[in-house]
This record gives structure tokens, sequence and C-alpha cells, in this order.
């Protein structure tokens, strides 16, 4: 049987990564925000569940049966758009169907509130991108509705762009988001870090236009938070930055010479999936690396064996060049990467300090010896500290 080598995996991964020529993209899934602490789509949807009323739930249960969470909340707010006053549908009346949206929005928030989470995980990617000098911005995608990302890019004086501009009632510019760098009155420069959303966030909401903004801090209790909205067309405007968002991913992924690093996504999203297959297999000399904390999906391995370029990484096995085999265990086992038999990079806390590792560390830097002393209480080193 074939097997693969975990640290040269590394070491060419390192040599890929350090090309300042390359197009560095990063997809975040659940799994990074669990690895702080929060809970993934499955928890959450329990956790809604459990504190809905007793009607609501029966209700709610209902939208989910063959449905994820995320799908189900759609379709509340479908309904609610299609109904009129005591109009009955699904058991739902578009006053019911609002106040259960805004109850959900409300569990969401309080869920995903990150004053108790574990910030080192996402502080060590955020530290990586402070220190990332490619000719093109790196592009964060993520799936997550939480504030870790933002945070920790806070933290460490990320300089970023989010698609809004403003503070209290930020707005969304699509201008700036879909300019490129021969349009130099509209684009930002490389330094500015960008962050996409794919399925919008706690602290979105819809303001009196029905158009999303971004506030200052998560949505407040009678406001329904505007995350994943119906994919139906009864109202574009409440869709236009999702929308947007999505064929950023789109073209990021098809940017020559592009390096995508997926962590925490288990591609249960069909239409995420599809863009990276196709880039994949559109793009030869750009690679998407995919890692899975858990067992390869049979879809991903299956396109994974056909398409080289789309590599998927494992804790007991690989496929690399369309080639699946399992990881030959090193000689010589460093615990940042190789730990009780494992390949441990498909964790996102090993991987985002793998990428910290890159380039020399600031450690007079307040932030970063802060990190260090987050590190070291929750027993994760750094090679490279000085």
């Amino acid at each position: 049987m074939p097997t693969h080598d975990p640290m040269r995996f590394v070491s060419n991964l390192s040599q890929k990564l350090a090309t300042r020529s390359r197009h560095v993209c990063a997809l975040l899934g659940a799994g990074s925000s669990s690895a702080c602490g929060l809970p993934d789509l499955g928890q959450l949807s329990g956790r809604v569940v459990d504190q809905l009323s007793a009607s609501q739930k029966a209700t709610f249960n209902t939208q989910l049966a063959g449905r994820n969470f995320e799908q189900a909340l759609s379709r509340i707010r479908r309904i609610r758009a299609l109904l009129i006053g005591e109009q009955l549908h699904e058991g739902l009346t578009e006053a019911s169907a609002k106040e259960l949206d805004l109850e959900i929005c409300r569990i969401i928030v309080k869920e995903l509130d990150i004053s108790k989470a574990n910030m080192v995980p996402m502080r060590l990617f955020a530290l990586w991108v402070s220190r990332a000098v490619y000719a093109l911005p790196v592009e964060v995608f993520t799936i997550n509705y939480d504030l870790l990302i933002e945070t920790a890019f806070d933290r460490h004086g990320v300089m970023y762009f989010d698609g809004f501009l403003g503070t209290i009632n930020a707005k969304f510019r699509t201008e700036l988001l879909e300019a490129t760098p021969e349009l130099d009155s509209e684009w930002m420069p490389p330094f500015f870090a960008r962050l996409w959303k794919l399925h919008g966030s706690v602290n979105w909401m819809w303001d009196d236009t029905n158009q999303v903004v971004r506030l200052g801090k998560a949505v407040g209790e009678n406001e329904p938070a505007a995350i994943y909205p119906s994919d139906m067309k009864y109202d574009e405007s409440r869709r236009f930055p999702f929308v947007v968002l999505q064929d950023r991913l789109r073209r990021a992924l098809s940017q020559p010479e592009t390096i995508a690093l997926v962590s925490g996504y288990s591609f249960g999203d069909q239409h995420l999936n599809e863009l990276i297959y196709d880039a994949a297999s559109r793009r030869e000399r750009s690679e998407v690396i995919a890692f899975s904390y858990s067992n390869i999906p049979s879809d991903l391995a299956e396109r994974a064996l056909e398409t080289p370029n789309l590599q998927v990484i494992g804790r007991t096995e690989a496929i690399i060049g369309g080639v699946r085999g399992a990881w030959d265990s090193p000689e010589n086992p460093q615990e940042a990467y190789w730990k009780d038999d494992k390949f441990m990079l498909p964790d996102f806390t090993f991987l985002a300090s793998y990428l910290a590792k890159s380039g020399r560390i600031n450690d007079r830097d307040p932030s970063v010896k802060d990190l260090f002393s987050a590190m070291a209480h929750a027993a994760i080193h750094l090679d490279e500290k000085k």
C-alpha cells in the first residue's frame, strides 16, 4: 500500500508558503471555532432546540426534518416573507415565524459568545496573517458566524477589509470587494488582509432599508442576525452580500498560482464544494490543501484521487498527487507535527501554530508576549520563540 512522509509534506508546504508571488487563501469551517471551545453547527443546533419553548421546539423540529440547521432557519425566514397576517403554513404565521427567528438568533448569539473562548488557536492564526507578505493580499474565507477571527485580528494589529466600511453601522461596499490592482482608486493595498464571512455573522443585521450592515458588536435581542439567508429570490436585497461573497471565493480560487488551505470544514456545503473542485480542476498550477480532522469524506476523496492538485491531509492518511496512502511514522517525530501515531496538522490548533512559526517572531510585542503566556497555559509551544 502507498505511504506518505509527513515531514516531507511539512517541508514542502513551508517552501510553497514562502514563495511570495503565490496567492494565499484560507477557508475556515466550524472546526476552527471548535478548537477555541465554541460549538460546531451540530452542537449549536442541539443547543438551540433545547432552549426553545415546547411549541417552538416542535415547530423548529418540523423544519429540521431532512434539513440542516442553516437550511431550517432559511426556510423559516422564507415562510415569514411569504405569509400575510394570520395565514398559516407548517404551523407558522407571519408573527410566529418572526418570533421564532428572533429566538433562534438570540440563542445563537448567546452560544457563540467568545468571552470565555480559548483564543490561542485563532490568535496564532492571526499572528501568521499579521506577518504574511505576498504580492496579493491573504484572503480568509469562513462560514463561521462568531467573532473569533475579528477579535484575534484586532488583538494582533492585523489590518483587514471585510467588505464593509464604517464602525457603528458599516455599509457593504461591492465596488471595493470586486476591485483589482489595476483599479488604483478602489483597490486596497495587499498588506490589508481580506476577511470574507460567507454565511454572515452575529454582528450583521438588516437595516430599515433591508440592506445588510455590520455593527460594532453582536446584534441585540430584538433583531435577527443576518446569517445564511434563503436562496429563494423573494427578496434579492437580503441575499445581496452573500451572493457577492460567494462569487469572491470563486474568483479567488481561480486566481493563478493560488494555494488554498482548508481547515475545519467538513465539505457539507455542496455549493462551496463545487467551487473548490472546479477551481482545482481548472487551475492545474494552483493547489487546494484540505485538512481533514475526521474521516475523509467520500466525495472529497473521489475528487482528490482524480485531481492531483487537490490534496487531502488526514491524521492517519492522506491523498497527495492523486495517491491515497497512510502516513509513515517519522523516525524522529516532533510533537508539533506527530503525536500518538497521528499527523497533527489537521487539528486547527496545530496548523495555526505551524503557520505562526513562519518568519521571525517579535517577542517584544506586548500582544505576542501575552500570546506566549496563554500558550504556556494551554501547553502549546512555538519552536521559534526567541
